[in-house]
Order: C-alpha cells, then structure tokens, then sequence
C-alpha cells in the first residue's frame, strides 16, 4: 500500500494508474476505522479499480459546540488495517495541506441540508461537501463509496455530482451492524457498557417500526411515535430526532405510499449516534 499526506504525490500516483487503463476508486472517510469501512474497501476491490482511502479529520464539518480535537484518531493502526484489506493508496493529509488559507469557497446542497441532522447540526453538510468536492478534484475518481448509516449524506454527496455533471458513479454500500443490531460507528467506543447495551434499540426500534408498515400502518406520524416511545421506555437516551421523509429526496411525508427513509439520531450522555432504515412500499398496496 502506498501512502501519502501530499496532494502532489496523490496525484502522481493516481496519473500513472490512469496511464494504465485502471480506473480509480475513492472512499472518503474520517479514520479510525471499523468493519464498515472495510466493507466499503471490499466492495471498491470488486470493481478491479485503484482504491484510494483518504483519512481526513475535517474541521470544516465540525460545529462550535461539537469538539474535533476529541474525534477518535489512529492513522498507523488504521495503515495496517488498510494494508490487509487491501487498498491501494492511503492519502491522509494535514489540515495545512488540506487548507493552506482561510478558505472563502464553500459548496452547498439547499434543502437536502437543512433537514434531520442538518436541521441540527447547522453548517455541517456544507463542511462535508466542501471537503468531499475537494478530494473529488484531487483525485478525479470514476467511482466513489459511502455507507448508507450516513444516508443523508450519501443523498447529498449524490446529488451534488449530478447537478454539477461530475464523471462519478456513488456507490452506495449497506449498513454493518453488530451481532445486536448496532451500527458500527467510531463514535461507539465512547459510550459506557450500559450506554452501549441500552444503544441497541435503536435498529430494534427501527425494525419494528418497519413490520408495523410491513402490516399496513401508513401513518408516519404513528411511526414516528411508536419509535419515540420504544426509545424513551426502554432507554435513558435523549432523543435529538425521529422522522420518515422521503428516500428519495428527504421530503415531508404524512401517509407511507411509496419508498421512505426512517432515521433518527439519539445521545447516550455525550455520544450522538444516528441509524436508518429504508423501507419500500409499493403506491396502493
């Protein structure tokens, strides 16, 4: 595996793959890494494509109140795991390489980011796709992979290549979970034994949530708040949200008629995790 924190040294590497014929593969992430993203890298294997991992602890997408100077970080454990996953190329670049000046160019998605977790965390999809948009340009992939636990940034990032006519397929790859149901997430390791068992039912909520539409419930508001109530009775976690929108397009919806998208983002003492689940329902059944 190849390394690299230089944006000029990235791009040598990647000019004499595509001299090649190979295409290149991007997955984006924040380190500290986990079985998710491992997943991510399996999948971008399959694809015969030059996979590129960037490791990037982006100040841009952290909020006033939110601490990124506690954000989980371990770049040479996270080599060796990358080593035997197999990825081509780790970039994994400084704040200074990243943002040599004070950055004046943003790139932002409206709508899509003023909802669910943009609604709370103000400013935060703008930091995502600008850094995204970045390493976009940096690497010029053909392919890029992003985990659907983060749907609503996935729809984003989606979005943003097809109104800019960026030459990108997304990839989208599934939801790892522990063996309870928990979304694997960096953010896991800080939350206590009992945080940690009572965060399982989230996907359980979500599950039953599902069967409930599964046996004709069309309601999103009665959705909604058999998942509140589940969360606040058989949890200490403070809810931040809970809602059905549209997969498609993260609108409002009032009766279930089509395919949506439950998410919800719940804290366990300081520890904010989010989970999703996407239901299909075919119009009229």
């Amino acid at each position: 595996m190849k390394r690299t924190s230089y944006i000029h040294e990235l791009r040598e590497m990647i000019a004499l793959e595509k001299n090649r014929g190979r295409k290149i593969a991007l997955i984006p992430t924040m380190g500290y890494l986990h079985r998710g993203h491992v997943a991510l890298v399996e999948r971008a294997k399959e694809t015969g494509a030059f996979v590129v991992l960037s490791i990037f602890v982006n100040p841009l997408q952290f909020g006033p109140t939110e601490d990124y100077s506690s954000y989980p970080r371990d770049l040479e454990r996270d080599a060796r795991l990358l080593e035997d996953a197999g990825v081509d190329a780790l970039f994994h670049p400084t704040a200074e390489e990243m943002y040599p000046r004070p950055i004046v160019t943003y790139v932002e998605v409206g709508q899509l980011d003023t909802v669910l977790c943009g609604a709370k965390r103000p400013g935060h999809f703008r930091g995502v796709v600008t850094v995204v948009s970045k390493l976009f340009h940096i690497v010029q992939p053909d392919l890029a992979f992003f985990g659907q636990k983060d749907y609503q940034q996935y729809l984003i990032i989606q979005r943003m290549i097809s109104d800019l006519n960026l030459p990108i397929e997304v990839c989208p790859v599934p939801i790892v979970r522990e063996q309870d149901g928990l979304a694997i997430s960096s953010r896991n390791i800080f939350l206590t034994s009992e945080q940690r068992q009572e965060a399982s039912i989230l996907s359980k909520s979500l599950n039953e949530a599902e069967m409930r539409i599964r046996a004709e419930v069309r309601s999103a508001q009665e959705i909604e708040m058999l998942i509140r109530e589940r969360i606040t009775r058989e949890s200490h976690g403070i809810i931040d949200y809970v809602e059905v929108r549209d997969a498609g397009d993260l609108s409002e919806v009032t009766d279930i008629e089509s395919t949506v998208l439950i998410a919800l983002a719940v804290r366990f003492g300081s520890t904010r995790l989010i989970d999703n689940k996407v239901v299909e329902v075919q119009s009229g059944v």
